[in-house]
């Protein structure tokens, strides 16, 4: 591995997101065991930031010293943060998730039928026991802007989630956001400690995740962090 450089997201950097998003998706690794659909769960976590937002999005890509022949080899994208300056304009994930359930038949494909239902099934429980639905982000004037962050192993632990993190920081001062929040797995304890080492604080109590599970079949919960500017 070579150095690497932030930058800022660029159209081509698409489908590198996207694979990120799906190889770290559950708590920085792949998710496919228990979302097996690649795409939608892209579109969920990804659709917005590269599509209606992106000048909001930097990557990480890693300057490659290989060379083959005559040619370098194409530099990798190892990390991404997407962001939002109003979290108003998010779309709901309900919406999302609609356009995939109908448009691709997903809760008619086998592998996806377990957590669709078992996701149902927790939305109307949690509506039951804490008379509300799950918010798609924090929406709080104090906090408008949110953040996502992903790095592939190679990219941790070198102080490229920090960069990125002051990065997004400096965009948010620089168009006047009082604030940023993002949300993260509860049970994800390194996220957590690493988001309170770059300013974050938690705010309020975590909630319970529809459809998703631990490997030992536990509930999983979202933790919402918030940090003024």
């Amino acid at each position: 591995m070579g150095d690497f450089v932030i930058r800022p997201y660029q159209s081509a950097d698409r489908q590198s997101v996207r694979n990120i998003c799906y190889e770290t998706g559950f708590m920085g690794e792949p998710v496919d065991w228990l979302w097996p659909d690649k795409e939608s769960f892209a579109d969920l976590f990804t659709i917005y930031y590269t599509d209606v937002e992106p000048e909001s999005a930097f990557v990480v890509e890693a300057i490659s010293d290989d060379r083959t022949g005559d040619s370098r080899q194409p530099n990798k994208i190892i990390g991404y943060l997407t962001g939002c300056i109003d979290t108003r304009k998010i779309p709901s994930h309900i919406d999302i998730a609609f356009k995939h359930l109908f448009m691709r038949a997903l809760p008619l494909r086998p592998s996806m039928a377990r957590i669709l239902w078992r996701s149902a099934r927790d939305i109307v429980v949690d509506a039951v026991a804490m008379h509300t639905l799950l918010q798609n982000e924090l929406i709080d004037p104090r906090w408008p802007s949110h953040l996502h962050i992903d790095l592939l192993p190679e990219a941790r632990g070198k102080g490229v989630g920090r960069m990125l993190i002051d990065t997004w920081i400096n965009r948010l001062v620089e168009v006047g956001s009082p604030g940023c929040h993002l949300r993260t797995l509860a049970e994800n304890h390194n996220a957590i400690k690493f988001f309170e080492t770059v300013g974050f604080s938690k705010w309020g109590d975590p909630t319970p995740v529809p459809g998703f599970r631990t490997r030992q079949l536990e509930r999983m919960h979202v933790q919402s962090m918030v940090r003024p500017l």
